[in-house]
C-alpha cells in the first residue's frame, strides 16, 4: 500500500465499466456478491460511447436521408437538408441516455462505482489512481478480479491520430461538418460502415485496403454484395495498397500508398480515416503484477470460465481476444460472476453471432459450409434470395439472400449466412435454432408472419428440404 492510501476491500473488483465488465459487476451484484467496478473514461466502454451505439445511430439516420432522396421510384420526392452538428447531437443524446443507464443498473444492484484507473498491485490488491490534482489513489483488496479493459483503435505508424486531419473511428463518429472528401484506410467492418456512412452524406469516399477485397472472412458472395452497393453510392475502392506515409498541403492530406509490386500509389482527401483493426488494452492494469503474461496480440488466455493462468483473476470482453463482440463479452461477464458465485456456469462459443451494418447488412452465425465440412459434417445448404421476398421488394431493398447450412443427414442447423436487410435482426433466429438444437424442419415448419424479412429464413430452410415454395429448390 502507498502511503496516504485509502484502503478498502472488495468480493469481486472489476476493472472497466464497458459491455464485459458492467455485466459482470451487475450479475455480481444480483447473485449478493460485493462488487467494485473501476471505470478510468466513461460507463458504457468503448461500445456505448464511441463504437457500437453511435455509429449505428449515424448509419440509421444518414440511411433516412439517402432513403428520401432517392425513393422516386416509389413516387416520393425529396431533397432533405441534413444539419450535421444536429445529427450528432441526437447521437450524443442517445448515448447519454444509455451510458446514465448503465450507472443507475449498476448502483440499483449494490455495484460501488468508482471512476480512477485501476492497477494490479499483486493478486489480492489494487491501487486506484483518480485522476486530477489532489485526488490521490486508493487500494482495494479483492478476492476475485474480472479484467474488463477493452481494446483501442490500432493506430498506422506515421498516421497517428490527430482528430483533425487524421481520425480514429471515435473521432469521425464526432464530426459535427460532413467533408468534401474522405480517405478510408482499412476496408474491414468499421471503415466499411463509416464509408457508407459518409457517401450518404455526399462525401467524395475512398477506401484503400491492403487486402484484395473489403471485409475478410465474409467470402465473395456476400461481400460482392455489399461492394456492388457501396460503388453505387460512389466509394471508389483501390486493393492491394498499403498506406505508407502522409503530409499536409493546404487543406488536405497528401497520402502515399504502396503495392507489394513496390507501385506507388497517391491520393488527397480533406480527412483520412484510419481504421485497421483494434488492439487489447492491458498495459493500463500492470496485469504483469498478478503474473499475467500477454500474448503478442495483447489479448489474455483465458478458459471456458473466463479464467485466466491465475486463479482468482478473469478476463472478459476484447481483451480476452477474437470476437472483439459486445455481446461476446456480455456472455462472458455473465459467466464469470455466476463461477465467482459458485454457480454452474461456462462459456460457449458455437453460436456467436456477428453483424455488420453495412448497407445492406450481413449476418453471420455458426459454421459455413467449408467449416461444416472441415469438422466431419456433411452439409446441405439452403437459400432464399432476398429478391423473392415480398416484404424486401415493398422496402426496395432486393438485394442479398438468406443461407442456412445444417448436416444433411440429421438436419441439425450447424449455421447462417445472411446478407440483406436487416440481417442483424435475422441472424437471431438461427442462433436460437443451433441454442436449441433444432433441425431443419422446426425452422421451415415455424408459421412466419406475411409479409415480412424472417419468411426468408423459413424458406431457406425448407429450400435445404428441397420443400420451398417461394424460390427454386436446389
Amino acid at each position: 500500500m502507498v502511503v496516504g492510501d485509502i484502503a478498502t476491500g472488495t468480493e469481486v473488483l472489476v476493472i472497466g465499466g464497458g459491455p464485459g465488465g458492467y455485466v459482470a459487476a451487475i450479475r455480481a451484484g444480483q447473485l449478493e456478491l460485493d462488487v467494485t467496478l473501476v471505470e478510468m473514461d466513461a460507463y458504457g466502454g468503448t461500445c456505448l460511447n464511441t463504437g457500437c451505439i453511435p455509429s449505428k445511430a449515424l448509419v440509421h439516420a444518414t440511411e433516412i436521408a439517402h432513403d428520401a432522396k432517392h425513393a422516386e421510384e416509389m413516387g416520393v420526392h425529396a431533397d432533405p437538408a441534413v444539419d450535421m452538428a444536429g445529427m450528432i447531437g441526437w447521437k450524443d443524446g442517445v448515448v447519454d441516455q444509455l451510458t446514465g443507464g448503465v450507472e443507475k443498473l449498476c448502483k440499483a444492484n449494490g455495484v460501488n462505482l468508482i471512476e480512477g484507473r485501476a492497477e494490479f498491485v499483486d493478486d489480492s490488491t489494487a491501487r486506484v489512481v483518480h485522476e486530477g490534482e489532489g485526488q490521490g489513489s486508493e487500494s482495494i483488496e479483492f478476492e476475485h478480479a474480472i479484467l474488463a479493459t477493452g481494446s483501442r483503435p490500432i493506430q498506422l505508424p506515421g498516421f497517428e491520430f490527430d482528430g483533425e486531419r487524421i481520425l480514429s473511428s471515435a473521432d469521425a463518429l464526432d464530426l459535427t461538418t460532413v467533408p468534401d472528401s474522405l480517405l478510408v484506410v482499412g476496408g474491414g467492418y468499421i471503415g466499411m460502415e463509416l464509408s457508407t456512412v459518409f457517401a450518404k452524406l455526399g462525401t467524395d469516399v475512398t477506401v484503400v485496403e491492403m487486402l484484395d477485397d473489403i471485409l475478410p472472412g465474409y467470402g465473395d458472395d456476400i461481400t460482392r454484395v455489399v461492394r456492388n452497393r457501396a460503388e453505387e453510392l460512389g466509394i471508389e475502392f483501390n486493393f492491394g495498397e498499403a498506406a505508407q506515409g502522409w503530409e499536409e498541403t493546404g487543406s488536405d492530406a497528401f497520402v502515399t500508398t504502396e503495392t507489394e509490386d513496390g507501385e506507388v500509389g497517391e491520393y488527397t482527401a480533406e480527412t483520412v480515416l484510419v481504421a485497421v483493426g483494434r488492439q487489447p488494452v492491458t498495459e493500463t492494469a500492470n496485469v504483469e503484477a498478478v503474473g499475467l503474461e500477454p500474448n503478442d496480440d495483447g489479448t489474455l488466455d483465458t478458459d471456458e470460465e473466463a479464467r485466466t493462468a491465475v486463479e482468482n483473476v478473469f478476463a472478459v470482453g476484447d481483451v480476452a481476444g477474437e470476437p472483439m463482440l459486445a455481446h461476446k463479452a456480455y456472455k462472458e461477464g455473465h459467466v464469470a460472476a455466476e463461477v465467482i458465485a459458485g454457480e454452474p456456469a461456462a462459456l460457449d462459443y458455437q453460436a456467436v453471432p456477428a453483424a455488420v451494418f453495412t448497407d445492406p447488412e450481413i449476418g453471420t452465425v455458426g459454421m459455413d459450409e467449408a467449416e461444416a465440412e472441415a469438422a466431419g459434417f456433411d452439409p446441405v445448404v439452403g437459400e432464399m434470395p432476398m429478391r423473392a421476398s415480398g416484404r424486401a421488394l415493398t422496402l426496395g431493398e432486393s438485394d442479398g439472400f438468406v443461407r442456412i447450412i445444417a448436416d444433411a443427414e440429421t438436419e441439425f442447423v450447424l449455421g447462417a449466412r445472411i446478407v440483406g436487410p436487416e440481417a442483424s435482426e435475422l441472424i437471431a433466429e438461427v442462433g436460437l435454432a443451433i441454442e436449441l438444437g433444432a433441425q431443419l424442419e422446426d425452422v421451415a415448419a415455424t408459421i412466419h408472419t406475411h409479409p415480412t424479412l424472417s419468411e426468408a429464413v423459413a424458406e431457406a430452410a425448407a429450400n435445404a428440404r428441397g420443400e420451398a415454395t417461394h424460390t427454386l429448390n436446389r
